[in-house]
C-alpha cells in the first residue's frame, strides 16, 4: 500500500510536490520477529522465502490465519517489515489491514498470537476469528 500525499510548496507557488510513503499493513512486534528469525535459522529457510501471511476458511469462528515461509505469488504483494520480505495476498488485505503479530512465551501460552482489529469475533485458541 502507498499513501500518497499532495501540498503546495507555497501560497505564490503553484508546484505541487508528491510525497510517497509505504505503510506497512500489518506489525510484527520484537518478540515475533525474534522468533520467526530463529525459526528461520533452524529450519534452513531458502532465502528466496518471504513470510506468508493470510487468511483462509476454516477454524471455528470461520477464518483461520496463515503464517509460514513460502516463495512469492503472481497475487502477491510485498513488504518489507522489520528487516522481514513478507507476502500478503491483495484479496486478504482487508481481514489483515492493521494486525500485529507477536509472540508469547509464557508458561500457559506460548506461540504467535493475532491481534486483529478487522476481528468481530475470535476463538479460544486465537487462531480463527470472524470478520
Amino acid at each position: 500500500m502507498d499513501l500518497y500525499l499532495y501540498h503546495s510548496k507555497n501560497s505564490d507557488n503553484n508546484c505541487m510536490s508528491t510525497v510517497k510513503t509505504a505503510i506497512d499493513p500489518i506489525t510484527l512486534t520484537a518478540g515475533a520477529v525474534k522468533q520467526l528469525h530463529r525459526i528461520r535459522q533452524r529450519q534452513n529457510v531458502p532465502a528466496d522465502h518471504g513470510l506468508r501471511v493470510g487468511v483462509k476458511g476454516g477454524g471455528c469462528s470461520g477464518f483461520s490465519y496463515v503464517l509460514g515461509f513460502d516463495v512469492q505469488k503472481d497475487k502477491d504483494e510485498e513488504f518489507e517489515i522489520e528487516g522481514l520480505r513478507v507476502f500478503i495476498q491483495k484479496a486478504h488485505a482487508i481481514y489483515l489491514l492493521g494486525m500485529e503479530i507477536d509472540w508469547l512465551d509464557g508458561l500457559n501460552n506460548r506461540g504467535f498470537t493475532f491481534n486483529n482489529p478487522n476481528a468481530k469475533e475470535s476463538c479460544g485458541c486465537g487462531t480463527s476469528f470472524s470478520a
